[in-house]
């Protein structure tokens, strides 16, 4: 693992910054934690219903038999229909709540949204499709129109399910095949099901007493009200020229947001808890030769090249070289995946100066950019670097030099305290509003399986939660589990994980299409032993890294559950992703054999 080298601070500073980081933390703990957040149903049901989709069209409910049922049909659920469909599967069914293809790209189209991965390694199936990104980081309609671009070529969408929910997943051990039931009257049956349900699918709200009493306009901002605002995610807000509007949350999203509510409301009022780092973005158009697309595999070695440095891995050449990478080393207690050099205590004081140092680094850029002193003062991050995603913009602190943006620091209150009928309290303050925005996020890693939205029952009926709540979860690559046959789980549970997710999931939707080629080579189930489980839960534990001091004392966010820790445990692959890769490759080679198992007579036939 290579620190980056920086200006090193002294022992005397480190000591302040560490307490300056407890005093910051204690600032913004809540006693409730997580629980501090509600979900967007019940009364809150309109937060996330579909804006797109106005008129879900009539149908009749689907009784029939597919091969392959894909549960999401975001980049997950594309991805795993198209090599799929490379593998000559015929009848693969996507069923997706939204009105198309496009996953958290479908449902975010907030002003300003981006992707803050470099678009030539984010967009999976560049090489196959043909196609270059125009933008170094790519602006959310451009994702979204790729990911149709994918499912178009594969032809995804003969057999999709849109705006349907999946209800249950039933397991017929008579027929060898899973009944799957959906919300709009289906019961169809799959030989395979492949849940790709995404990390960024259930939207949150702060559970602020009284939000329900707002009688101006409100919504998320994965639900973006364009008939209320106008404008396009390029801006155009002439809605809101004469708005009062308040937004909550400034994490990735109302960091893209807020400078263009700046540029068009008549006043925003921003209500921050804690400040994100935003480091620089230098977004620029792009062409084929910028980034090598004249050969082929271009986009398939610029990824690997990346997912290598972001992993901590070596490599001869930086062909990205942004922010992420050239940071790479700081984000060892994000992703279990660097490999320590010499002894811990030397590594530790070398990550930790290294650390210090950037954000020493960005919290510089906030004095440099912001002319006002306390609003700068406020916009400072206080805590260590893999503390909170790092972000990245050259438009958002600019926004507080602007007479209309108004920065409301709520940490000494821990966050809002009420909305009233006409607008938000902090401290002894009431902030009229005639509009609340929530940039508030999702569930992270919370999918309808694991929420139990939707309940999965194996063998003899038993559920997969309540077979795990003894123990755990159990599975073999994070993929598969004994007790349910033919099911494939895609996302980070006991699998690798990388700051781009989507090479990821390619990875994962390569590995499940060899797995279901591979049992229709044989006429076999797909299902590990128990002893396959155990064995791989020993290996996750085994080198499992103690990362949990570190963010016991980081600020509150999801990345810790809000301050309570991120327990050590077999949750991840601890040597990271791209050795993850290579450990799927060799095992698909040498012990596939292993995870088949033989149908009965009648399930054969």
């Amino acid at each position: 693992m290579t620190i980056p080298q920086a200006a090193t601070p002294t022992s005397d500073e480190l000591a302040a910054l560490r307490q300056r980081y407890r005093l910051e933390r204690e600032r913004r703990v809540r006693p409730d934690g997580a629980r501090q957040y509600q979900a967007t149903d019940a009364e809150f049901g309109y937060y996330a219903a579909d804006p797109y989709v106005r008129d879900v069209p009539e149908r009749e409910p689907m009784h029939d038999t597919v091969d392959v049922a894909v549960v999401g049909g975001g980049f997950g659920g594309i991805l795993a229909g198209a090599r799929m469909r490379q593998q000559g599967l015929e009848r693969v069914r996507i069923v997706e709540k939204g009105g198309d293809f496009g996953g958290t790209w479908y449902w975010n189209r907030y002003p300003g949204i981006h992707c803050d991965i470099e678009s030539h390694v984010y967009l999976p199936m560049l090489d196959e499709t043909g196609y270059v990104p125009e933008w170094k980081y790519a602006p959310g309609e451009e994702i979204r129109r790729h990911a149709v671009r994918i499912a178009q070529k594969f032809n995804l969408g003969s057999d999709a399910l849109f705006s349907t929910a999946v209800t249950s997943l039933t397991w017929d051990e008579a027929s060898g095949t899973w009944i799957v039931a959906t919300d709009r009257g289906d019961a169809f049956r799959a030989t395979y099901v492949v849940t790709a349900t995404g990390t960024l699918s259930e939207p949150k709200l702060p559970g602020i007493p009284g939000i329900e009493d707002f009688k101006g306009h409100t919504f998320h901002t994965s639900r973006w009200d364009y008939a209320y605002t106008g404008g396009t995610p390029d801006g155009g807000m002439t809605g809101l020229s004469q708005k009062r509007v308040g937004i909550v949350g400034t994490g990735a999203t109302g960091i893209q947001v807020i400078p263009m509510l700046a540029e068009d409301a008549g006043h925003v009022y921003v209500f921050q808890r804690t400040p994100s780092t935003v480091d620089v973005r230098a977004n620029r158009r792009t062409t084929a030769r910028d980034v090598g697309a004249d050969h082929d595999g271009w986009a398939r070695e610029r990824r690997e090249n990346y997912l290598r440095i972001v992993s901590g891995e070596t490599a001869e050449q930086d062909l990205v070289a942004d922010r992420w990478t050239t940071s790479a080393g700081l984000l060892e207690k994000l992703l279990p995946s660097f490999r320590r050099q010499g002894d811990r205590k030397a590594f530790e004081a070398a990550y930790e100066a290294a650390d210090a140092a950037k954000m020493n680094e960005l919290r510089a850029r906030v004095e440099q950019t912001v002319t006002d002193p306390d609003t700068a003062r406020k916009l400072k991050p206080w805590y260590r670097y893999a503390c909170k995603r790092p972000a990245f913009s050259d438009k958002y602190y600019p926004a507080f030099n602007r007479g209309n943006v108004t920065l409301v620091d709520t940490a000494d209150t821990h966050g809002i305290e009420r909305v009233t009928e006409h607008g938000v309290v902090v401290g002894d303050t009431t902030y009229e509003l005639d509009c609340l925005i929530f940039a508030t996020g999702f569930s992270v890693g919370t999918s309808g399986i694991h929420s139990g939205k939707l309940p999965v029952h194996g063998r003899g009926g038993t559920q997969l939660l309540h077979a795990w709540a003894r123990q755990g979860p159990r599975t073999l690559h994070g993929f598969t589990s004994n007790g349910f046959p033919n099911l494939i789980q895609m996302g980070s549970l006991q699998n690798a994980s990388s700051v781009n997710f989507t090479h990821i999931l390619d990875e994962q939707a390569v590995h499940a299409a060899a797995l279901v080629a591979a049992a229709e080579a044989e006429g076999a189930l797909i299902e590990p032993a128990r002893e396959a489980e155990d064995d791989w839960i020993a290996a996750l534990a085994k080198d499992a890294p103690d990362h949990e001091w570190f963010h016991a004392e980081c600020t509150p966010g999801y990345y810790n559950r809000e301050g309570r820790g991120r327990p050590n445990g077999p949750t991840a692959y601890p040597h990271g992703a791209f050795a993850f890769h290579e450990l799927l490759k060799r095992w698909r080679e040498e012990s596939m054999g292993e995870i088949l198992q033989t149908r009965s007579p009648a399930q054969s036939s």
